[in-house]
């Protein structure tokens, strides 16, 4: 495979997706898959922007069939999962293609992906109170849905040093973290 795949992961609320849309106004010409959810559309949210939305049993026959490059249960409920086909074809074809998943999804594409294919930028906040506040103003959850991601979200900072580079995503800079990222994945896509 002569192309690679750039992951960006990091917690609930550090920006991923935002990351994500920033950098295909800039970078148009690389390949964006579709990941596949079960949990609900956010406002703002179309199908097939970032994500496929699936009911759990339709998420499960993609399981049975193989169609995902990885797939996980986040926050004890929902499920994620990154569609395979585009990224392999992608890889074959020797493009450059970009994707955000959660913690989980990361030790997966980690186990199907060769070294020299793969690079995982982690997106990080200035301090951990932030990034809750995100999480509670970006949409209403319940009590119970914000102790989950608080939980998860600390098992995410703990695996930063597993990723390539880390990147931190301060308020009101979006868009240079975004550039930081692109001259990441340019810089990595030259050698």
């Amino acid at each position: 495979m002569k192309g690679k795949l750039f992951i960006i992961v990091g917690p609930s609320g550090s920006g991923k997706s935002s990351v994500l849309h920033k950098l295909k106004e800039l970078k148009s010409e690389y390949i964006y898959p579709l990941s596949a959810t079960t949990r609900s559309m956010r406002e703002g949210e179309k199908e097939g922007d970032i994500y496929h939305f699936l009911s759990k049993k339709e998420f499960k026959k993609g399981i049975e069939k193989d169609k995902f490059l990885e797939w996980a249960i986040v926050h004890q409920d929902n499920y994620y999962g990154l569609i395979k086909g585009p990224i392999m074809q992608g890889l074959e074809d020797g493009k450059t293609i970009v994707r955000e998943v959660d913690i989980q999804g990361f030790d997966s594409i980690r186990e199907k992906i060769d070294k020299e294919n793969l690079v995982t930028i982690f997106i990080t906040v200035p301090n951990k109170g932030e990034l809750i506040d995100r999480i509670v103003n970006r949409a209403a959850i319940s009590e119970d849905e914000l102790e989950k991601r608080k939980e998860s979200m600390h098992r995410e900072f703990n695996r930063a040093r597993d990723c390539d580079y880390m990147v931190e995503n301060i308020e009101g800079k979006l868009d240079e973290t975004a550039k930081r990222v692109m001259e990441i994945i340019e810089e990595e896509s030259s050698n």
